[in-house]
């Protein structure tokens, strides 16, 4: 069935409207964010996902694409993120801007579709735009396209308006191939990252508003408002019940994927404990952070790439946080019928944003991410959006004033983001930026203290780890870090016991264990250097750097045959390790000269 929406009709020089919005979108997308393009990379995740992730910098080899498809000890199960890092290596090997060029395009295709995939299914041509230019040139948007590690941000939501395209062509169709091409798209989309576990929950907002598919035995919807459009755009309705059965195996999928997110920081260890931020704190956080969410989208200033956790939240705020949230959805689900977008939207914030909320927590996880509303603040957009148009019916305000405030709002969004973009040149603007618009960032003193020593600049650099411990005294990081310089300046007592330090923080802290075996063998401690590296291997059996270490320590007490053995139980985990090749060529050159 081909849809010949009204405003198609409209053209300008000979190219269509929607052509001529596209273009805009791009345009100013372009213009905006073209800048990353001669950005670095940062120290905060995209070593460990890229510059220092030796499976990544390898290129598309069978044993890196197999290595993604396994439980890294990085980060979640997402081997289609992996893989689309490893193709830039392959392409453009370690040319940050080349990567950052993939996040830009990623994020240009996700404006689009999403401007044409509520065209599609609403018919409104303008809101559609408006909607999609909010999302491609919001300043709290910025983080998830100008940070390289941020791939599975911008790849995910790729795939998630693919499913949602899908999903459109279905609901209008039908057809067995048009429901599986839908579900392969959202398994895809898993692949990338899990947050899609929330995108069947979505697409029954949709069903409701603005496909109109939900059969109701009492008319919930203004029939004047989505009833007539969805017949008129070829959307059927169905019952509840066979739209929920008609999202089971979604669901089933999204079980699965939270099974297997789950079992990977589990195997690794990285889940925080509830001692450390109690399950009291952390829903006291979600529900304040809700709200601050929404300040900073209607007032984009102090973002910041890390926002520390709080120790404390008063009982009056988060209450005062819930009683707010209760609230606003109490008065979306009173305007269900004459403003069914605004349940859409809202519940599409609220439900798209739980996973990322903090009530369950692994690595090092912060009070909130300006990354995790990526997706979350399309159904704000929405209702932003479908509200203005509401007011103009209305209060019959002149289209030629709201043209001219929508011109000036994304006037002033696009300034901004330019603004905030430039902040992630490298890791010393960026974290001298985040000590500015935080407090107490302990994170932010660590991080700019290791771009500052690689810059040779190493008592600046201990004066932030310093700085982070004091803010911070179990942060074992710094401490790891502070052993790093005193070691590098051959202060060895002192490295050791900033290296003890971290440890009693964190007793299987890989880390520490090597890079104090590294210095014990360098004091000559070679008893006390296997010690580390055998205690390493305790808690990561799969240790290649506790294996070279094992090696060079066998090699200092002339057991070369057994040194042997351990660098090619290192080449075995990683065989483009640079360190074991090297000690293994010597070391087999000096078992022959002893011959």
């Amino acid at each position: 069935m081909d849809i010949q929406l009204e405003n198609n009709k409209y053209s300008y020089f000979g190219i269509h409207l929607e052509v001529l919005l596209s273009l805009f979108l791009v345009i100013a997308t372009i213009a905006v964010y073209w800048q990353i393009t001669g950005h670095d990379f940062i120290n905060f995740d995209d070593d460990i996902y890229v510059f220092n992730n030796l499976a990544v910098r390898a290129g598309l080899t069978y044993e890196s694409i197999k290595w993604a498809f396994t439980f890294t000890d990085i980060a979640y199960w997402h081997p289609l993120t992996w893989i689309s890092h490893m193709l830039d290596c392959q392409l453009f090997g370690l040319n940050p801007g080349m990567h950052h060029m993939t996040n830009l395009i990623f994020h240009i295709f996700n404006s689009l579709l999403l401007f044409f995939i509520f065209k599609q299914m609403t018919g409104a041509l303008w809101q559609s735009a408006c909607v999609a230019a909010l999302f491609a040139l919001h300043p709290i948007n910025v983080e998830s396209v100008a940070w390289i590690a941020e791939r599975k941000n911008v790849l995910s939501t790729f795939f998630w308006m693919l499913t949602m395209l899908a999903y459109v062509h279905y609901s209008r169709l039908q057809g067995i191939w048009r429901y599986l091409l839908t579900f392969f798209m959202f398994l895809l989309g898993l692949m990338c990252k899990p947050i899609l576990v929330t995108l069947p929950f979505v697409l029954l907002l949709l069903d409701y508003w603005p496909l109109g598919r939900l059969r109701l035995k009492i008319d919930m919807i203004d029939s004047n408002s989505v009833k007539a459009e969805s017949k008129k755009y070829g959307f059927k309705e169905f019952p509840f019940f066979i739209l929920v059965l008609e999202k089971v195996p979604f669901f089933i999928l999204s079980a699965v994927s939270i099974y297997m997110s789950v079992l990977s920081v589990k195997q690794h260890g990285i889940i925080a404990s509830t001692d450390l931020t109690p399950i009291t704190l952390r829903i006291a956080n979600a529900l304040v952070s809700y709200l601050v969410y929404l300040g900073k989208m209607l007032l984009p200033l102090n973002l910041a790439v890390f926002y520390p956790y709080p120790y404390q939240i008063p009982i009056f705020l988060s209450a005062g946080a819930g009683l707010a949230l209760l609230s606003i959805s109490f008065l979306v689900i009173w305007a269900f019928r004459k403003k069914p977008y605004m349940g859409t939207g809202w519940f599409w914030y609220i439900g798209v944003l739980l996973p990322n909320t903090g009530l369950i927590q692994a690595g090092l996880w912060p009070a909130m991410a300006d990354r995790w509303t990526y997706l979350p603040f399309i159904g704000i957009f929405i209702i932003i959006v479908w509200g203005v148009a509401d007011l103009k019916v209305r209060w019959d305000l002149k289209k030629s004033h709201i043209i001219t405030a929508a011109i000036a709002i994304f006037l002033i969004l696009m300034v901004r983001s330019y603004s905030q973009g430039r902040y992630w040149a490298n890791s010393i603007t960026l974290f001298e930026h985040n000590l500015i618009t935080t407090s107490n960032n302990y994170v932010a003193h660590n991080n700019l203290g290791l771009a500052l020593k690689e810059k040779g600049m190493i008592n600046e650099a201990a004066e932030h780890y310093l700085k982070a411990i004091q803010i911070n005294s179990k942060f074992e990081l710094a401490y790891l870090n502070l052993g790093v310089i005193f070691a590098g300046v051959g202060d060895h007592e002192k490295a050791v016991g900033f290296y003890k330090e971290a440890l009693r923080i964190k007793p299987d802290f890989i880390a520490a264990h090597i890079n104090m075996g590294n210095t014990h063998l360098r004091q000559g401690r070679i008893d006390d250097a296997i010690g580390n590296y055998s205690e390493a291997l305790r808690f990561k059996p799969d240790s290649e750097e506790a294996y070279n270490g094992l090696g060079a320590a066998m090699v200092r007490i002339g057991k070369l045959t057994k040194a042997i053995d351990y660098f090619k139980k290192a080449l075995l985990l990683k065989p483009n390790h640079e360190g074991a090749k090297r000690n293994l060529k010597n070391t087999l050159a000096t078992l022959e000269r002893n011959k």
